[in-house]
């Protein structure tokens, strides 16, 4: 498994006490989740774009992680993670330019084995 494919399995792993003390704030927040990254006027993919870039100048592995791969899900190409990616340098400074090679790296290992035309 790769890094960030870790880093989601232990963020799952890492909660599930907690969930279970207090499954309706997760049910609650799964159904936020749904909401929001719910296709309408911005694409869904946009959407996941916008948080990775909030992830990135937050400096959240887990965030990374989990908005890249929701990114590559629906279908986000490297040059628009790439695009992504500057916007949260350009916000962020110095640190968000370290996060955004964590963001790259997690592009890259959730992208892999898909089509060419995604990845390049």
């Amino acid at each position: 498994m790769g890094k960030y494919k870790d880093i989601l399995k232990e963020t799952h792993s890492g909660t599930s006490g907690v969930r279970s003390q207090i499954p309706a704030v997760y049910e609650g927040f799964g159904d936020l989740y749904r909401a929001v990254y719910a296709d309408g006027e911005l694409p869904a993919k946009i959407k996941e774009l916008i948080a990775v870039g909030i992830a990135i100048h937050d400096g959240c592995d887990g965030c990374i992680a989990s908005h890249v791969r929701s990114a590559v899900r629906k279908g986000a190409t490297a040059q628009e993670m790439a695009e992504a990616i500057g916007v949260a340098i350009q916000m962020g400074g110095g640190p968000a330019s370290i996060y955004a090679a964590h963001a790259w790296d997690a592009f890259q290992e959730f992208a892999e084995g898909l089509a060419p035309q995604v990845i390049e």
